[in-house]
């Protein structure tokens, strides 16, 4: 690993730092959530519409902080942009493709969670939808197509990554 160089320091302003061009650079660790629920007025999948760019509806979800573990990130996120207090079922699968996010390259753990209540858009979401996650007739932003497809046929028993029932052996 390279250690950045450091002008001396003249008094005025910050120190300049100079890094090399080997300093390593790291992809941001994200969380997307799959919030299942059930309101008096739909059934299905939580989606939020973006409020800033890129555009489009997408999964709940964002970057972990700095001291948080993926399971917190994911309930932060999750109550931030829905303000739905959710309970993590489990982890769906790691996305790390380096196009995912057009705005730099992202590694997001997907989380299941079920949700009661009504969700109603905060933070980053200027809007929520519940939809049936086979029938999304909405643009998603990043992979969250890809997302919802591992997420239905997960619910149907299939490894999609694999193609192997779930609970079978390799």
């Amino acid at each position: 690993m390279t250690i950045p160089e450091i002008s001396p320091y003249t008094g005025t302003g910050p120190p300049e730092i100079h890094v090399s061009a080997t300093t390593p650079r790291n992809p941001a660790p994200t969380v997307d959530i799959v919030i299942e629920i059930a309101t008096p007025e739909a059934r299905g999948i939580v989606l939020i519409e973006r409020r800033y760019p890129p555009s489009g509806w997408a999964l709940p979800g964002g970057f972990v902080d700095y001291g948080e573990s993926l399971e917190q990130a994911a309930v932060r996120e999750a109550r931030e942009e829905t303000s739905l207090e959710v309970e993590l079922l489990g982890q769906l699968h790691t996305y790390s493709d380096p196009g995912r996010d057009p705005r730099q390259h992202t590694i997001s753990t997907v989380f299941v969670a079920k949700a009661e209540g009504t969700p109603a858009a905060a933070d980053d979401a200027k809007a929520v939808l519940i939809v049936d996650p086979r029938r999304v007739s909405v643009p998603l932003a990043f992979d969250h197509r890809r997302i919802l497809d591992d997420y239905i046929a997960f619910k149907e028993g299939l490894f999609p990554w694999t193609g192997k029932k779930t609970g079978t052996r390799a």
